[in-house]
């Protein structure tokens, strides 16, 4: 991927997914370009793959906002809502979001509305009855545990990222979902990322042009061999 500017459109959502498998030699590269807080914040994590994740996935964001807005990734300011929603400093209209999970990240960009991202790895989940009985309506629930139980496990993430996807996008965090949340005036919808992922995207409008790209290598956002 050449390093070259990356233009956003008005009205249209733009979507990309980063490995987050690395050479030390490159993750080391995009910690370097994480600010203190951010650099802070990965070494909170216990254990050394997430840190690493947090850091790779974190650097790729500051690398593709710097596409965006042509400046240096080291030089973007960055604040944080009450939950941790990253936003930029000094009211610049383009607005973003971060996912990851497993060895995936995803990242959504548009401009004028709040959006917010969703990724999970589908996996087993031992209490999947309890959580969806607790954060899904019951005509979610019902159909989701009327499924055979290979594609139980998809259904429940498809619809759990969907409204993650939500109140990542208010910035409220997960204590504010509620079962069936109404989100009038928002557009919800599935993302198909990658075979064995769940994923979903939601923003304040109707329902905009929509481009995915493909799935990027951290190496390539720094234009390294």
């Amino acid at each position: 991927m050449p390093r070259c500017p990356l233009e956003l459109p008005a009205r249209e959502v733009h979507v990309w997914t980063v490995r987050l498998e690395t050479t030390d030699a490159i993750a080391a590269k995009l910690k370097a370009i994480l600010s203190p807080d951010e650099r802070e914040r990965a070494a909170r994590f216990r254990f050394d793959d997430l840190r690493r994740s947090f850091a790779i996935a974190r650097g790729a964001l500051r690398c593709l906002v710097g596409r965006y807005l042509e400046i240096d990734p080291a030089a973007i300011k960055m604040q944080y809502g009450p939950k941790g929603k990253p936003a930029l400093a000094g009211g610049e209209p383009m607005e973003f979001n971060v996912a990851h999970s497993g060895g995936m990240a995803a990242f959504a960009f548009t401009r004028g509305c709040p959006i917010g991202i969703d990724l999970e790895r589908i996996r087993e989940i031992p209490d999947m009855a309890e959580i969806a009985a607790r954060y899904f309506c019951a005509e979610e629930n019902t159909e989701i545990m009327s499924l055979p139980r290979a594609g139980r496990e998809r259904a429940f993430f498809c619809c759990w990222t969907r409204k993650e996807a939500y109140v990542k996008a208010t910035g409220e965090g997960l204590s504010a979902l509620r079962p069936c949340e109404a989100a009038q005036a928002w557009t919800v919808q599935n993302l198909s990322l990658a075979p064995d992922y769940a994923a979903a995207l939601a923003y304040r409008d109707r329902q905009r042009s929509l481009a995915v790209f493909p799935t990027a290598d951290p190496a390539e956002l720094m234009d390294e061999p």
